[in-house]
């Protein structure tokens, strides 16, 4: 590459100004729509446009942003397992705060930690100018670690183990939904049915739990100790919790179905069942919550419970956007959205039905 086409560094107002025969005020008026209190002819104008574009000359959005005080950069925090398998619920919500950051003419930066209770402090590092709003997906934080986050900021959060002081939580009505489910499932004359939760530390497993009990006291069914079994979020805890339940009760009867926490739980149990040459839903039906992408390319098909997380990760962008430069106004009343039952081929009706019928 020849020298002549080296440039040494970016042209500046300064440089602009000179070409053109003006002050740097005078080309940042023309230039960044800057307050003047000298009237600039057609002439001026027209010398400083042609200089800007000799010189290449492209604004400092940086100095424009710090002048405004706003980055027009929302952040989003998140666990995030790199060396694991993909997050499919991460996926949603990122594809939902991305459009509409885009829609509204953001940028979108986002911060990753390896662990809530370990790192919560982290994120007040993440508020250094950098961004002018926070997303917290999935904060497992206490409402002390939450009355440290900066005041300076505004905060949204995606289902917050914990109310947090003056963030609004985007959340759905997880309960309703495991409740429909269950319900859906007594109707097609399911009684058996084992309840994989996550770990009800959790405040989503605690209300998809209390939806499972719930419709099973509604259809006079008396919980059966022996068909509830804990999880954790992933493909692997679920695998690991169907086998060792399995073991557990080997020679007895199988669940006629199983209900789980997330779809990566069901995508687990899926695995194991397929293994024991447990046909799904012909032996044992299977239905997850989220209605992932991935619950569409199981085989079966996966029913699910929808969430509708690109939807929520868009509200949160907008709450975040009103929120950004009226944080002491705005309310932080949670928002809830439905969820909705999805029925796939992984649910049947019971095998003794199939039989007698």
């Amino acid at each position: 590459m020849s020298a002549a086409r080296i440039n040494p560094r970016a042209a500046t107002l300064a440089d602009v100004g000179r070409a053109a025969g003006v002050s740097a005020m005078a080309a940042s008026a023309v230039l960044n729509q800057a307050k003047t209190s000298s009237r600039i002819s057609p002439d001026t104008r027209a010398r400083i446009l042609a200089a800007a574009a000799k010189l290449n000359y492209r604004p400092n959005v940086a100095a424009r942003a710090l002048a405004a005080r706003r980055m027009h950069t929302i952040g989003l925090a998140a666990v995030v397992d790199l060396q694991g398998e993909l997050n499919h619920y991460f996926m949603e919500v990122l594809n939902g705060v991305i459009e509409a950051a885009a829609r509204y003419d953001q940028n979108t930066t986002v911060f990753t930690l390896h662990d809530w209770h370990q790192e919560a402090s982290r994120v007040g590092g993440f508020c250094d100018g950098r961004i002018d709003g926070l997303i917290l997906l999935a904060p497992l934080m206490s409402e002390a670690q939450g009355r440290q986050l900066p005041l300076h900021t505004p905060f949204v959060a995606l289902h917050a183990n914990t109310p947090l002081p003056s963030v609004v939580n985007i959340e759905s009505d997880e309960e309703a939904g495991f409740y429909n489910l269950v319900s859906h499932l007594i109707g097609l004359g399911h009684r058996r049915i084992l309840l994989i939760s996550g770990e009800l530390s959790f405040l989503g497993a605690q209300r998809r739990k209390k939806g499972y009990l719930r419709a099973l006291a509604d259809a006079g069914i008396a919980p059966d100790p022996e068909l509830q079994a804990a999880a954790g979020s992933s493909v692997d805890s679920g695998r690991l919790s169907l086998k060792q339940w399995l073991a557990t009760h080997a020679g007895q009867p199988l669940p006629e179905a199983i209900v789980c926490y997330n779809d990566s739980v069901a995508f687990g149990c899926l695995e194991v069942l397929a293994e024991a040459g447990v046909r799904v839903p012909q032996d044992v039906s299977v239905a997850g919550f989220d209605d992932t992408l991935a619950a569409r390319t199981t085989v079966p098909q996966l029913t699910t419970v929808r969430q509708p997380l690109r939807e929520m990760g868009q509200r949160a962008v907008e709450v975040l956007l009103k929120r950004i430069g009226h944080a002491a106004d705005a309310a932080a009343t949670p928002v809830v959205f439905p969820t909705e039952l999805i029925l796939r081929a992984s649910v049947g009706v019971p095998r003794t039905q199939v039989l007698r019928a």
